[in-house]
């Protein structure tokens, strides 16, 4: 039994629930969400719990539970409490700046500013003041909000010897050190 497919998902007050085949809906505060889940799932809603189990006890229901459930559990999250991600600039003169609704203006140390697109559902907070300038992205569907973050992230992604770009807040870049020129090696 999967360890994570067999915990219960409990519903707050706000949360409606509905499971028709393969999919699932799920309506709160924060938006609906509807998930198709795999074949080999099967989801059960009774007294302000969900319950998924597997069909059977093949290698590919045994690996589709615990998927299944957490895909239930991050739905039912989004809709009440939502997802955030934060993201810090780093470098001389990099910057974001809001550009009208779900737009943001990017000036990254190309010839060019970028202008991005947020997806719908996504939002953004902007901190310009801070010692190092951050984005925090805001969205109640999960995936989604992980996809907007990994596109701002690749507008220029954190380069190992200096550390400028764009990172996660929680991710550590591993430096390295510059050429040890002018230290005397092979000079005579």
């Amino acid at each position: 039994m999967s360890r994570i497919g067999k915990l219960p998902i409990q519903l707050p007050a706000k949360v409606e629930i509905t499971a028709e085949g393969r999919s699932v809906t799920v309506k709160g505060p924060n938006g609906t969400l509807t998930e198709t889940l795999p074949d080999y799932v099967a989801v059960a809603i009774a007294g302000g719990q969900v319950q998924v189990s597997r069909v059977d006890d093949s290698r590919e229901a045994r690996a589709a539970h615990g998927l299944a459930r957490t895909l239930v559990n991050n739905m039912v999250t989004g809709v009440t409490k939502g997802f955030e991600r934060k993201l810090l600039i780093t470098g001389v003169g990099y910057k974001a700046e809001p550009r009208g609704k779900g737009w943001i203006l990017f000036s990254l140390g190309y010839s060019h500013p970028i202008l991005f697109e947020l997806p719908p559902g996504v939002t953004a907070e902007i901190d310009v003041k801070a010692k190092e300038p951050s984005v925090l992205l805001k969205g109640y569907n999960r995936q989604v909000l992980g996809a907007a973050a990994a596109a701002v992230r690749g507008l220029r992604p954190p380069e190992p010897y200096k550390g400028k770009g764009i990172r996660y807040a929680d991710e550590t870049i591993l430096r390295k050190e510059g050429k040890a020129a002018g230290k005397g090696k092979g000079k005579k």
